[in-house]
């Protein structure tokens, strides 16, 4: 029997408990992951030896399935696969990265057959260029239905993990849809169950409205349609939504306020890599990322 864990990296407690709402009892151990960098919690997962399986889910991607979700699992383990999830391109992203690797708004990650040859050093020193041609010749066409690019190799911190991942291992790209809002994601299983609806732009959730506009003036109001999707995802599985008291909005402040003074030096510290990302770009425009 394979041991299951469910992990989300968190930074949004409000919208933490609607996702985990659809999830926390399934007779699963659920983890908060807080603090985490955008690949990091991918190695805090590894570094878990209780757990085979991990289902990795946003906080803003919400349950609609469990059931097709443990159909999903045993298939993953039962077939081989390292990884399932829905390509960065090609698909029902509102992006057109790179198809081969997976967003990981929702992942089932076989941690066992991963750890078989896990190693950090090896993630960092694999050349996705030295074998991109034959990753491309293995990827399913059946996926790419919208734009894609698969020269994009730095687009998020996490793509050297899944590139390594998908030339080591089998993937398996699950098929998508785009939701009526125009922005969420449906992401489906092989046969054709919706397994979760995922919003997109949580990071606006709970921003003032000037403060999103001065940020990045075309997402305007999120928080709206976020609450839409998370009303769909309880009316499908027939669950009433959780209500928050004064006391939950007041840990909801206080959470946040921990969150942001934690993260603010870990994005400073990014600022020398986006600063070499960009002057690359500027003076060697013909490289792709």
């Amino acid at each position: 029997m394979e041991r299951i864990k469910i992990f989300t990296r968190s930074f949004d407690l409000r919208l933490y408990l609607n996702s985990k709402g659809l999830f926390d009892k399934l007779g699963v151990p659920v983890v908060r992951l807080t603090d985490q960098s955008a690949d990091g919690y991918f190695h805090t997962m590894l570094k878990d030896t209780e757990c085979d399986i991990a289902v990795n889910i946003d906080e803003d991607a919400f349950l609609t399935d469990p059931d097709a979700m443990f159909r999903l699992i045993d298939y993953v383990v039962e077939n081989g696969y390292a990884n399932a999830g829905c390509p960065d391109g090609g698909g029902f992203c509102p992006r057109a990265a790179n198809p081969i690797v997976t967003n990981p708004f929702f992942n089932i990650l076989n941690l066992k057959l991963i750890r078989t040859r896990y190693d950090r050093k090896a993630i960092r020193d694999f050349n996705y260029r030295e074998h991109k041609e034959e990753m491309i010749k293995h990827f399913p066409n059946e996926r790419l239905e919208t734009k894609y690019d698969f020269d994009r190799t730095e687009q998020e911190p996490y793509y050297p993990f899944f590139l390594w991942l998908a030339y080591n291992f089998r993937t398996l790209y699950l098929p998508s849809q785009r939701h009526e809002d125009g922005m969420t994601t449906i992401l489906k299983d092989l046969e054709g169950h919706t397994l979760c609806l995922h919003t997109w732009f949580a990071r606006f959730y709970t921003t003032p409205t000037w403060l999103v506009r001065f940020v990045d003036s075309k997402r305007g109001i999120q928080k709206k349609r976020i609450d839409a999707v998370i009303d769909q995802a309880y009316s499908i599985r027939g669950m009433e939504r959780p209500s928050f008291g004064l006391t939950d909005r007041l840990s909801f402040i206080v959470n946040k306020i921990i969150r942001w003074i934690i993260k603010v030096p870990q994005r400073i510290s990014r600022w020398p890599y986006k600063l070499r990302k960009k002057l690359r770009h500027r003076f060697h425009p013909d490289q792709t990322d």
